[in-house]
């Protein structure tokens, strides 16, 4: 990891020292609705909420050299015309010095070059839709520089899929003027397609934003066109107009759209200036108007700085809901930081804006968002509150569905994957063990066919939606697929069965009689213990195959992840989620893990099925077609490792799931940080198993599920600070070595520190709690309790201290 970067001191940031990273290292920018990703050397493409239905700039992670076009910014000497960018690419000059801090929101490069010191912040302001580049130069020469400055970004301007596929026909449609006046470059397109569901229809509609493009600087030249400043038979590395020094100063009504200005500017010996780079979008009604009001707001450099003092202070508030300080440095790092940044991530954007799958093939994942409430719910209940909202309307009225669903045309894919409707209750269930918000249960939503009903309701039609689905053998039908979507063709008959989905519904069952119970609904709390009690026995009696649970059923009666399977002999999602569930007890709960630790053991963490396939098997499906050792074929998805840590934790084996955990984090690829390649800050959603030749390689970083529950895993889990409907449970299952740890966490109102001493090197269990200095009988702070209401009443700040 340290060939290329390290953590900063305070671990806010992390700071990539060279440009030449084996993949790109990517950040996100930010306020909910503009929206970037960044790379470390300034890739990279930003949109306006939807990335496939409204980008703004063009992007291409396959082509050579990779990670282009990005936001640049190019700088030519005049004393010889040489030119360069100070983030490396597109010109990639080798820099004197070179730096890319990402944080939380933002992204800062520094460099040098030519005795130029060159800083560029790139950040998105909380209120408003642009993104800005501030820029610092120092000159260290001992005489006078002249310079001529470039920023450039490749203009998409509406509808990326389209743009990609229909590139010479769509951009029939383009315009992109410069109004002089005040020297904004304004672009938009006439016609746009977007997502409109299952129905292809001819887009009759001009796309609905206009970008702006402006500098706090005086601009003396501008391009529209690409063809113009690139120039025919080049590339961004060698744009014409930069080599030539001046612009055309082209304006476009079709073909292809940039927007790129040119500043002149001279540097005295030592002397600094500063400017900044304006890229926004506007509505298009009266959008010329729009945009001269928001350039000249920010044409205010103490504005600018002060915006981004108020992104780096709401950010860091973010993340100073959950803070925990343990003898383990990487822990801390992680869920102080990087953990709850990334699961905000994927919050906000699903799976739909990274740089694997470009933006381009997913709206929001119905089971996705589910899970990534997560950990937003607790710096940020509101806001989980409104996405669940926002979830329950592209749910039927018999409780099944969707499964992507897409908030800005409000459409969606039902595919019948079987597990989908059940992460609706799991993300109404969390928000209330956090918020203790039962009204919420009160509110009423409207399905996505027909009627409305209270949320209690929507969580009950998605349960007993899923009852009605079983088999006649009591288990769930699989369907095309469940949480594995690759097991796509075992089930698309009707008769296969996912034993995997038929524990996750005991799960929901057993937490939906929690808060039955809770409510006081005793018959419903009865229903649905009988049906759980009934699924319990019947994958008791069904599925268990001597050592571990198989994995499932196919139409044809067969059996995967049995040990009679000569490929796919054992799956991790049915031993940890039989003890998540309470499906396994005693002796079957210890051996099917130990079946775990034993088969599917890696460096890394288990992977997640052994032995990977070798034969294309079409009644199994896509999982088979993989490369063994890779993707949902034998490789370590952190997804799955993160659900054995929850299970090893409720057995009480906390040195075995601390290890899994430590195998894990991102900051430790086991193999040469070139052969795992991806961001060594963030969890990344497989690593390649030794089941190939490439074992560390990893995969798909930042918008994964693994986020979240790895988030969950520790603070809920292994420290043991957990939400419960009464109050907050402390429950720690820790490694011996830990003497000592803090958590502090926000919880309905107020921060609790619980300090937790560990004297004779314990693993579990509480001996002893203090709130506010007075002794509680057990460990769960009772919110339902006068006495303890009484003691934490007054307080802002709850004093937790636990004797294990």
């Amino acid at each position: 990891m340290k060939k290329y970067g390290y953590f900063s001191d305070d671990k806010k940031e992390f700071v990539i020292t060279r440009p030449d990273t084996p993949q790109p290292w990517v950040n996100y920018l930010s306020n909910g609705r503009y929206n970037a990703l960044i790379s470390n050397t300034a890739g990279g493409y930003s949109f306006y909420y939807s990335p496939k239905d409204s980008r703004i700039t063009r992007w291409r992670y396959n082509s050579l050299p990779v990670d282009r076009p990005g936001r640049y910014l190019y700088l030519r000497d005049e004393n010889d015309a040489h030119y360069w960018s100070p983030t490396w690419q597109p010109t990639e000059t080798k820099l004197d010095s070179y730096q890319c801090r990402h944080g939380v929101y933002y992204t800062q490069f520094k460099s040098t070059y030519r005795q130029i010191e060159q800083q560029i912040t790139y950040f998105v302001p909380l209120d408003d839709d642009l993104e800005i580049w501030r820029v610092h130069l120092t000159n260290h020469q001992h005489k006078s520089l002249k310079l001529k400055i470039f920023p450039f970004v490749e203009l998409c301007l509406g509808h990326a899929l389209v743009d990609l596929i229909n590139q010479p026909n769509d951009q029939h449609f383009n315009e992109v003027f410069f109004n002089r006046e005040h020297q904004i470059l304004l672009a938009s397109k006439r016609y746009w397609m977007r997502y409109q569901g299952a129905t292809v229809k001819q887009a009759n509609e001009a796309w609905d934003r206009y970008v702006f493009f402006a500098s706090t600087f005086p601009v003396s030249g501008w391009d529209g066109s690409k063809n113009q400043f690139i120039g025919r038979w080049r590339s961004e590395a060698n744009p014409l107009a930069v080599e030539r020094g001046a612009c055309f100063n082209s304006e476009i009504t079709a073909g292809d759209a940039v927007a790129a200005l040119q500043m002149d500017l001279t540097l005295e010996a030592g002397e600094s200036k500063e400017f900044a780079i304006l890229l926004g979008v506007v509505p298009r009604k009266k959008y010329e108007q729009k945009a001269i009001k928001v350039v000249q707001r920010f044409r205010n450099l103490d504005l600018i700085d002060s915006e981004f003092e108020r992104v780096k202070s709401y950010w860091q508030d973010y993340l100073s809901h959950v803070q925990v300080k343990t003898p383990d440095d990487e822990l801390n790092t992680m869920v102080n930081v990087w953990n709850q940044y990334q699961n905000l991530v994927t919050f906000q954007f699903s799976r739909d804006a990274s740089y694997y799958h470009g933006g381009l093939l997913f709206g929001r994942g119905f089971r996705d968002s589910c899970q990534d409430i997560m950990g937003p719910v607790i710096p940020r209940p509101d806001l989980v509150k409104e996405r669940i909202a926002e979830m329950s309307q592209f749910q039927f009225a018999d409780g099944s569905t969707f499964h992507l669903y897409f908030p800005l045309s409000k459409n969606g894919e039902k595919t019948g994957h079987s597990d989908t409707p059940l992460w609706l209750p799991l993300a109404i269930m969390v928000y209330l063990k956090e918020t203790g918000d039962f009204k919420f249960l009160e509110q009423e939503i409207p399905f996505y066919d027909e009627g409305k009903a209270s949320i209690l309701q929507h969580l009950l039609r998605a349960v007993d939606f899923s009852l009605s689905q079983l088999t006649e053998r009591n288990l769930a039908k699989f369907g095309p697929g469940d949480w594995n979507d690759t097991l796509d063709y075992l089930g698309r008959q009707g008769r296969g069965e996912s034993v995997w989905v038929t524990m996750f519904l005991a799960y929901i069952l057993k937490e939906v009689v929690d808060l039955c119970q809770y409510l006081k609904e005793e018959t419903l709390a009865q229903k649905y213990q009988q049906a759980y009690e009934k699924i319990k026995q019947t994958v008791n009696q069904h599925c268990w195959d001597g050592k571990w649970y198989i994995r499932g059923t196919t139409d044809s009666g067969g059996v995967i992840g049995s040990s009679k399977n000569e490929q796919g002999q054992i799956f991790l999602n049915t031993q940890s989620w039989a003890v998540i569930s309470g499906i396994a007890e005693g002796q079957r709960a210890k051996i099917c893990m130990e079946s775990v630790r034993q088969i599917l053991e890696t460096p890394k963490g288990p992977k997640i099925l052994h032995p990977p396939y070798t034969k294309i098997d079409p009644s199994i499906g896509l999982a088979t077609r993989c490369v063994p050792g890779k993707k949902e074929n034998g490789a370590v998805f952190n997804h799955p490792v993160s659900w054995a840590i929850l299970a090893e934790c409720l057995l009480g084996h906390a040195e075995r799931a601390f290890d899994i955990y430590k195998r894990a984090l991102p900051m430790n690829p086991v193999v040469d940080i070139d052969r795992y390649e991806v961001e060594p800050y963030v969890y990344a959603e497989y690593v390649t198993s030794p089941d190939h030749p490439t074992f560390g390689q990893a995969s798909h970083s930042w918008l994964t599920g693994s986020a979240t529950w790895m988030l969950r895993d520790v603070l809920d889990y292994i420290l043991g600070v957990r939400p419960t409907y009464k109050g907050l449970l402390i429950d720690p299952c820790i490694t011996g070595r830990w003497k000592e740890f803090t958590v502090v966490r926000s919880f309905r109102g107020k921060k609790y520190r619980v300090q937790v001493l560990n004297p004779a090197g314990k693993n579990k269990g509480v001996e002893q709690i203090w709130l506010n200095g007075q002794l509680i009988a057990g460990n769960l702070i009772d919110l339902k309790d006068e006495k303890i209401n009484q003691l934490i009443a007054q307080r802002s700040t709850v004093e937790v201290k636990v004797r294990m």
